[in-house]
């Protein structure tokens, strides 16, 4: 009777449960659109970021090819700093500078600051793991692009790319799932997603363990779901390479 009275008061009464759908909408909302920033904003990153862009070095006469290295260079070393500043302070951290910090004076929607910043975080660790994927891929891919008169941009976005994306693509759903969880920090900026709006449903009754228990069982509801999909798709890409 207990149990039955909780899930009453925090899930049906006044259509409560409403309130978590919305905020489950919203977690997942911001959540795809921050790592579809964090993928391209991340590849980019990782490119700049390979061993042959960190070490590349003037070719040819003349100032243009030097200047041209010299920026190739300087970009690599950015997108180095920007890894290692978004990768070792804390998410909230990110989140309260961009909110309070960069957007303080300007009204703009909870869920598009929620967006900038996780996206900005995730773009570090994709970064991280598309230049593994990358590397993962053998050299000899690339020199055989360039045997066959292909430029290095078409060789990197349909030769390398392709096959790094498999490697790669455990790692990404991993970051994925954590970013769904990692959105709940939002709730400190007054983001009604999903950890938020049990949060409003406790203020409410009083409850303090029932709506942690229900948003709690819905983040492992879509982890689960998502993680079965991983595992499906997994095995179809191991299928096709046979």
């Amino acid at each position: 009777q207990f149990i039955y009275k909780e899930i009453y008061l925090n899930v049906i009464k006044d259509d409560r449960w409403m309130q978590y759908l919305k905020g489950l909408g919203v977690t997942l909302e911001v959540s795809f659109y921050a790592i579809l920033v964090g993928l391209v904003l991340g590849t980019i990153l990782a490119i700049l970021r390979l061993p042959q862009m960190q070490n590349m070095s003037a070719r040819g006469k003349g100032f243009l090819p030097n200047v041209g290295a010299v920026i190739v260079r300087g970009l690599s070393r950015l997108a180095g700093l920007y890894i290692n500043i978004m990768r070792g302070t804390p998410l909230l951290l990110q989140v309260l500078i961009i909110n309070f910090g960069i957007f303080g004076s300007i009204r703009i929607d909870k869920v598009i600051i929620g967006v900038i910043a996780c996206g900005l975080n995730s773009a570090a660790y994709v970064a991280e793991i598309v230049r593994g994927g990358i590397m993962s891929v053998e050299k000899g891919q690339t020199e055989a692009g360039r045997f066959l008169g292909v430029s290095g941009i078409r060789t990197m976005l349909y030769v390398i790319l392709p096959q790094a994306a498999k490697s790669a693509l455990p790692a990404m759903c991993n970051e994925f799932i954590s970013l769904i969880k990692e959105t709940s920090i939002l709730s400190y900026i007054a983001l009604t997603e999903l950890t938020k709006a049990g949060d409003y449903i406790r203020s409410r009754t009083f409850s303090a363990f029932t709506p942690c228990i229900v948003s709690g069982l819905l983040y492992l509801l879509v982890v689960l779901t998502l993680t079965w999909l991983i595992g499906k798709l997994e095995r179809r890409l191991r299928n096709s390479d046979h």
